[in-house]
């Protein structure tokens, strides 16, 4: 197996802000600038990226987001938009009600977000499956190999990613789609609210046989914020990535997450059908569903 320099992990945490500062500065290598997520359909790649944005604002790095899932009209890092701005970080997506328009809009100022300046560090968040990283072949051209880093988010939850095998053939068919190569693996196995420490242990060791059969090195393991403290990070085959959600169902239409999106308010994105809104049951004057 390759081998791979450590990354930089800062000392003994003082308390949760400490804590997103370690797992900021262990994410990325000096060198790299450009960073790709890609995965399968619910892997989880964009609650990755608006975190991973977000701490590295945190932590003082420029950060510059762009959302190119251009499949799924759900569960887009422009969702976050309003909370990462508010943290520094520049967040491209179309403008106007745009922004939540089931079309495939590819800015212009993408481009710009290819070859970041030293000190600036740009979060691709792409679409799911081959599908989703098509659009990526359209880059190809500026992009030399070495100035990219891009990710496979891995959710062992899912049904095409829950074996090695699985995981190493999307790998094969997000390669041919994109024209680009996977760089590295970010654990992301995960049951939403339900997520518990062992959840987060079978992923990590899921990432961990992938790794030794692909000769990739893991990138990152998730966990939510909530569990982080009780995991020991020395059995990791990655740094520690403590994920707050941020991407909340859009059908949740009474909820206001912690991100400042008001879901109530957002338009449904065009060409996709509203929630099915059921009429109150008889008797209920909540408008509860019946059991």
């Amino acid at each position: 197996m390759e081998e791979h320099p450590p990354l930089p992990i800062p000392g003994p945490d003082a308390g949760p802000a400490a804590d997103a500062l370690r797992d900021a500065a262990a994410l990325l290598r000096p060198s790299e600038r450009l960073v790709i997520l890609v995965g399968a359909y619910g892997s989880g790649k964009t609650e990755v990226a608006v975190n991973m944005a977000l701490q590295l604002a945190r932590s003082g790095r420029a950060v510059q987001l762009a959302d190119l899932d251009l499949v799924n009209p759900y569960f887009r890092s422009r969702e976050a938009q309003r909370v990462m701005e508010r943290a520094g970080v520049r967040v491209v997506v179309p403008p106007g009600a745009q922004a939540f328009a089931d079309l495939p809009i590819v800015l212009p100022e993408i481009r710009g977000l290819l070859t970041p300046p030293k000190d600036t560090v740009s979060v691709l968040d792409v679409g799911g499956d081959d599908v989703g990283a098509r659009v990526l072949s359209s880059f190809r051209p500026v992009l030399d190999e070495g100035a990219y880093a891009l990710w496979q988010v891995v959710n062992g939850n899912r049904p095409f990613t829950s074996t090695v095998e699985g995981c190493l053939a999307l790998r094969a068919g997000l390669e041919l789609a994109s024209r680009l190569r996977v760089t590295g693996l970010v654990g992301n196995t995960h049951l939403t609210d339900e997520t518990s420490l062992e959840t987060v242990l079978a992923g990590n060791q899921l990432v961990g046989a992938v790794s030794r059969a692909s000769s990739l090195p893991v990138r990152a393991i998730t966990a939510p914020a909530t569990i982080a403290g009780e995991i020991d990070v020395h059995r990791l085959a990655g740094p520690l990535l403590r994920l707050e959600r941020h991407m909340l169902p859009p059908w949740l239409g009474h909820a206001r997450s912690n991100t400042g999106t008001d879901f109530a308010a957002r338009p449904t994105p065009i060409g996709v059908p509203p929630p099915l809104s059921l009429p109150p049951s008889r008797g209920d004057p909540h408008g509860s569903r019946p059991d």
